[in-house]
C-alpha cells in the first residue's frame, strides 16, 4: 500500500520537478553603455520552446533581431538542447532603463525570463569610439577566431553589374550582394559607395527588408541577400570605378569542438560573437564616348529608347488667351537627365518656361516612365499660325545609332481678341452723344459758383505742377525698373542662384512635414533633395555633375570656410547612409537642423 502511495506521489510531483529545471535567462553583453553604442541582449531557454514574445524595447533602437540559434549537446548519452534569441540594441538617450521579461512556451507551460537593468551614460567622442573599436578588432583572440573559421571565405560582399562596357549616359545596374555561411546578428554601414563619375538612383529604398535565398557560388552553398541595388549612368567617358560598400557585421562563430562526432553533427561546442568588417571589391566600368558621326544638331544627351507624343488643348482661340502645348517623352533610359526641348513658336506668340511632370519608376531593369513638358503660349494677334516644334533626338545604345523623332505640327486659328483681356492694351471708351432732356441747359446749378482769381485756385499752383510731373516721373521709374528686372532675369544662372534658397525651403518644408508624420524614409529623401537642389542652383552645377568632389571644389573656390563645408558633407553622408542602415547617435530633428543651418550659412557667405 505504501509503495503505491510513493509511486502516486512521484507521478503527481514529476511535472513540477521537470519544469523546475527549465531555465529562461536574459543576459546583456554590457549593463552600462554609452549613447549610440550598440550592445547585445540574449534570451536563452533550456529545451525546445515556441511562441517567443520579446519585451518592450521602446527605450532603445533595435538594430537587428531576433537572431535565433539552437544547439544540442550530448554528454554520456544524455542530450540537452538550448535555444537563444538575440537582439542588437542601441541606446538613444541617457538614463537607467528596464528591459522587461520575455516569455516563451516550453511544453505545456509558459515561462518568463528575468528583467535587465541597463544604465546609459553620455556618448563618447567619435574619434575615441573609433580607437576603441580598432583596439577591439586587434585584440588577441578576435583574429584567432576569425582565422579558425576562415571567415573571409565564409562571409563576403560582391558587387555584380549587368554590363561592364557601356556608352556615356547608358544605364547599368549594380547589385551589392552579401554572401554568408555564418550567423549574422547585426549590421552597420561603415561607408556607402561614393559612385563618383556616375549619376545614380537607388532601386531598394531605405528600411526595405532584404530577402535571403540560397545560391551556389564556386561550388559552395551560401545564404545570399541583396543589400543595395542601384541604377548608374556614366557622366563622362573613360574607366570609372564603382567604389566598395563597407559594413561591420556582428557574427556568431563556433569555436573548435571537442572532436566528438556528436558535437560535429548536433552543433555542440562553444560560440563567440565578434565584429567583422567586410567590403566589396571595386568594379571597373569602361564608358565609351558617344559617336560624333551622325549626331543631330539638337541632340542634348538623351540615351536609351524613347517615343514622343504631343498635343494642344485648343486649336482655335482668341488673341491674348492662353494655349497649352504638351510634349511627352516616354521610354527607358536617362529620363531624369533630359533637358526641356527648346520650342520656337511663331513670333506673335509669347512663350513661358515649361512645367515638368515626371512619372518615372526605378526597378532592377533600369529607369523607365515618362517626362512631360507643358508650355504656356499666348498669341497676341489674330491670324492663322502653324506651331512646328523641333524633333527630339536620342542615342540608342542597342543599335548604336542616333534617332530623331519628329514632333507633330498643329494649325492654330487665332481670332480677334477682347481688348480688355489684354493686360498690356489700353481700353478706350467709345464716345457718346449728349442726350438732351428737352432743355437747352442740362443740370442747372442753383448754388453760388466758386470763383477764383488767377493763381488762387488749384490750377497753376505748385501742387498742380507737381502732380503734372508725377506722371512722367512714375513712367520713367517704371521703365528703369523694367530694364533692371529684365537684366536681372536675363542671366539664368544668377536667377537660379538667387532663388535657390526658396527652392530648398520648399523641400525642407516637406521634410518637416514628413518628420512630424514619422515617415523616416521620405524625410531623409526630402532633406537630400533640398540640399542637392539648392547646391545645383546656387553653384550652377548640372544635376548630372553633382557629387561631393565638385561641390567641395566650388565651395572652396568661393572661399567658404572649412567647417561649413565639412558640416555639409556630414549631412549629405547621413542622408545617404540612412538609405541602407539605421542612423545612430543623431536624431532626425538634428539632421534637419544641420541641413537648414548649413544652407543659411552658405547664403550668408556667398
Amino acid at each position: 500500500m505504501k509503495k503505491g502511495l510513493y509511486i502516486l506521489s512521484f507521478l503527481v510531483l514529476l511535472p513540477t520537478l521537470l519544469f523546475a529545471q527549465i531555465k529562461f535567462i536574459a543576459t546583456a553583453s554590457s549593463t552600462q553603455v554609452a549613447v549610440g553604442e550598440p550592445f547585445q541582449v540574449d534570451f536563452t531557454v533550456q529545451g525546445s520552446g515556441d511562441d517567443f514574445n520579446a519585451p518592450d524595447f521602446s527605450n532603445f533602437q533595435v538594430q537587428s533581431g531576433p537572431a535565433v540559434s539552437q544547439s544540442v549537446v550530448i554528454n554520456n548519452g544524455v542530450s540537452s538542447s538550448t535555444a537563444s534569441y538575440s537582439y542588437i540594441l542601441t541606446a538613444t538617450k541617457e538614463g537607467t532603463f528596464i528591459i522587461g521579461a520575455a516569455s516563451i512556451n516550453v511544453g505545456m507551460r509558459g515561462v518568463k525570463s528575468n528583467i535587465l537593468k541597463i544604465k546609459v551614460v553620455k556618448g563618447q567622442p567619435a574619434q575615441q569610439q573609433a580607437q576603441q573599436a580598432q583596439a577591439q578588432q586587434n585584440a588577441p583572440g578576435s583574429a584567432a577566431v576569425g582565422n579558425s573559421q576562415n571567415i573571409a571565405k565564409s562571409l563576403f560582399i560582391r558587387a555584380e553589374v549587368d554590363k561592364t562596357r557601356v556608352y556615356q549616359g547608358e544605364q547599368l545596374t549594380v547589385n551589392y550582394k552579401l554572401y554568408t555561411q555564418v550567423a549574422i546578428l547585426g549590421s552597420g554601414l561603415d561607408k556607402a559607395p561614393d559612385l563618383n563619375g556616375f549619376w545614380n538612383q537607388d532601386v531598394m529604398k531605405n528600411g526595405q527588408p532584404v530577402q535571403w535565398k540560397i545560391e551556389n557560388y564556386k561550388g559552395q552553398r551560401f545564404n545570399v541577400a541583396t543589400i543595395k541595388q542601384t541604377v548608374l549612368f556614366p557622366e563622362h567617358a573613360g574607366d570609372l570605378t564603382i567604389d566598395p560598400i563597407s559594413l561591420t557585421l556582428a557574427v556568431r562563430l563556433q569555436q573548435q569542438s571537442s572532436g566528438d562526432i556528436f558535437d560535429q553533427v548536433f552543433g555542440g561546442g562553444s560560440f563567440k560573437d565578434v565584429n567583422y568588417k567586410v567590403s566589396s571589391p571595386p568594379v571597373i566600368i569602361h564608358a565609351m564616348p558617344l559617336p560624333e558621326a551622325g549626331k543631330p544638331a539638337d541632340f542634348s544627351g538623351a540615351v536609351g529608347s524613347f517615343s514622343v507624343a504631343s498635343n494642344i488643348d485648343k486649336k482655335e482661340l482668341k488673341a491674348n488667351e492662353t494655349l497649352n502645348y504638351n510634349l511627352k517623352i516616354t521610354g527607358t533610359g536617362n529620363l531624369a537627365l533630359i533637358n526641356s526641348p527648346n520650342i520656337n513658336p511663331p513670333a506673335d506668340f509669347e512663350k513661358y518656361d515649361p512645367k515638368t511632370t515626371d512619372n518615372i519608376a526605378v526597378n532592377p531593369g533600369g529607369v523607365s516612365g515618362s517626362r512631360e513638358y507643358t508650355y504656356l503660349l499666348i498669341p497676341r494677334h489674330q491670324g492663322d499660325f502653324t506651331l512646328s516644334p523641333p524633333g527630339f533626338s536620342y542615342f540608342n545604345p542597342a543599335t548604336r545609332r542616333y534617332v530623331t523623332l519628329p514632333a507633330k505640327s498643329f494649325a492654330i486659328k487665332v481670332n480677334k481678341g477682347d481688348p480688355q483681356a489684354n493686360p498690356t492694351a489700353y481700353n478706350i471708351a467709345s464716345q457718346q452723344d449728349i442726350k438732351m432732356l428737352g432743355k437747352d441747359i442740362r443740370y442747372i446749378k442753383t448754388d453760388s459758383p466758386d470763383l477764383y482769381k488767377d493763381g488762387e485756385g488749384f490750377y497753376g499752383s505748385a501742387g498742380f505742377y507737381l502732380l503734372m510731373l508725377l506722371g512722367p516721373l512714375a513712367f520713367t521709374g517704371a521703365l528703369l525698373y523694367r530694364r533692371w528686372d529684365d537684366k536681372q532675369n536675363s542671366d539664368i544662372v544668377k536667377l537660379k542662384s538667387r532663388k535657390a534658397n526658396k527652392v530648398a525651403a520648399k523641400h525642407l518644408a516637406n521634410a518637416a512635414k514628413q518628420l512630424s508624420a514619422g515617415n523616416k524614409n521620405e524625410f531623409y529623401e526630402a532633406v537630400a533633395r533640398g540640399l542637392y537642389g539648392y547646391l545645383s542652383d546656387k553653384l550652377n552645377i548640372p544635376v548630372a555633375d553633382l557629387n561631393k568632389e565638385n561641390i567641395t571644389d566650388q565651395l572652396k573656390a568661393r572661399a567658404l570656410d572649412e567647417s561649413t563645408i565639412n558640416q555639409l558633407a556630414d549631412t549629405i553622408d547621413l542622408c545617404e547612409m540612412a538609405r541602407f542602415a539605421p542612423v545612430t547617435g543623431i536624431s532626425q530633428q538634428q539632421v534637419f537642423d544641420k541641413a537648414k543651418n548649413t544652407i543659411n550659412e552658405i547664403e550668408d557667405k556667398i
